[in-house]
């Protein structure tokens, strides 16, 4: 049973990684948005503020995983995916252990 359990998370694994690098060739090859569209400023909001008060680590955090790109985050899963399969497979082992002397 383990061995099909590491065998699926290997090809979804291996799925979501090549998804992640088809997302990524798809983006590469379409043709150039519109540089205006995403570059232009209103007016009325100010792209700099005075007494901004200050953001926690956490929030930060969590602002960057957000801003992660979607073929980035498929990447990721994927990566993660295939690490837990080559750990359920046996192929990557933990030891821990422990020892005292006795006098």
């Amino acid at each position: 049973m383990r061995n099909w359990i590491a065998g699926i998370m290997t090809v979804l694994g291996s799925l979501l990684v090549l998804a992640g690098a088809a997302v990524v060739a798809l983006k590469a090859a379409a043709p150039p948005a519109d540089a205006d569209d995403h570059d232009h400023v209103p007016v009325h909001r100010p792209g700099m503020e005075v007494g901004v008060p200050r953001v926690r680590t956490t929030a930060r955090i969590l602002r960057a995983a957000r801003r992660v790109p979607d073929a980035d985050r498929l990447i990721g899963w994927g990566v993660l995916l295939l690490l837990l399969a080559a750990i359920t497979a046996g192929a990557i082992a933990f030891n821990l252990g422990a020892s005292a002397a006795s006098k």
